[in-house]
């Protein structure tokens, strides 16, 4: 079992940003697509964005195209999230997820974000 680590959270004001940063040392994140994840207090854990092997194709929830990135550089066994214009309801811990299909994905322990002036 693979513990993926994720920082960068913290808190923001509305309409900042932050950067997330998932890595693993010893695990080759070039193999696997990866996701983005969140879980607001009281809500069910959500996929925020997906991105390929590459990183050539991603997609998002609806509610934050437009001012979400991810990416990722897998010479560095690492992916990104950047969040732009955040919300107080962006806030929630958010877990990076590695697509392993039936070898069973592995997952970060998480990063609080929290968006409040």
């Amino acid at each position: 079992q693979v513990q993926l680590v994720e920082s960068g959270g913290g808190l923001v004001q509305p309409g900042g940003s932050l950067t997330l940063t998932c890595a693993a040392p010893g695990f080759t994140f070039s193999r696997h697509a990866m996701s983005w994840h969140r879980q607001a207090p009281g809500k069910e854990r959500e996929l925020v964005a997906w991105i390929t092997i590459s990183g050539g194709n991603t997609n998002y929830a609806d509610s934050v195209k437009g001012r979400f990135t991810a990416s990722r550089d897998n010479a560095k066994n690492t992916v990104f999230l950047q969040m732009n214009s955040l919300k107080p309801e962006n806030t929630a811990v958010y877990y990076c997820r590695a697509l392993r299909g039936t070898l069973g994905d592995f997952w970060g322990q998480g990063t609080q974000v929290t968006v409040s002036s």
